[in-house]
């Protein structure tokens, strides 16, 4: 017995169908679907002390599930005290059934959880029909300890979909069950 994510399962048999209804696309396949999930921290803290991307690296593999890599600065600018190579983020990119188990445990219980939340902003759209939106606060996430938190930061999240026009992606996602604002 093989285990299927429950959002995986909602993608083939209720959005593939209402896909097909709305765009009139004469094939399944044609149905756009989301091909992966990255989550993005930078952390600019990070040049006076390394132990915040260590601890920021720890936490977003406690979020996604999948070990996070630490991003590193591609040139050095005097100013900001930063050189080359030095580790000033984090990043993972998600894919197949840990995506749908992080996308459906962020709909269903992380976004629930942010202060005074009245639903996404849908223009975080670039135009070729991948999403991005901000967290400001990672303690929204349920397996992150708020009391072993050192600091608070936020991060970037991107979902990548196959969509070729931004009306296109909205619609898979709100069928998802994203909760995007009404106009």
């Amino acid at each position: 017995m093989s285990y299927t994510p429950r959002l995986r399962t909602k993608y083939f048999e209720e959005v593939v169908p209402a896909m097909q209804a709305k765009f009139n696309y004469k094939n399944s396949m044609q149905v756009p679907k989301i091909t992966k999930v990255v989550l993005n921290q930078g952390i600019g803290a990070a040049v006076n002390d390394k132990k915040i991307v260590d601890a920021a690296v720890e936490e977003m593999t406690k979020i996604t599930g999948q070990k996070a890599v630490p991003t590193l600065s591609k040139k050095a600018i005097s100013n900001f005290k930063l050189r080359e190579n030095m580790p000033i983020g984090c990043k993972v990119t998600l894919r197949q059934e840990k995506m749908f188990d992080f996308l459906d445990r962020f709909i269903s219980v992380s976004l629930p959880r942010v202060r005074d939340f009245q639903g996404l902003m849908a223009k975080g759209f670039d135009g070729r029909g991948n999403f991005t939106m901000g967290i400001t606060e990672q303690i929204i996430f349920p397996e992150i300890d708020i009391d072993k938190v050192n600091r608070i930061s936020g991060m970037d999240i991107t979902i990548v979909t196959s969509a070729e026009t931004d009306e296109e992606s909205l619609e898979l996602l709100r069928l998802m069950g994203f909760p995007f604002q009404k106009n």
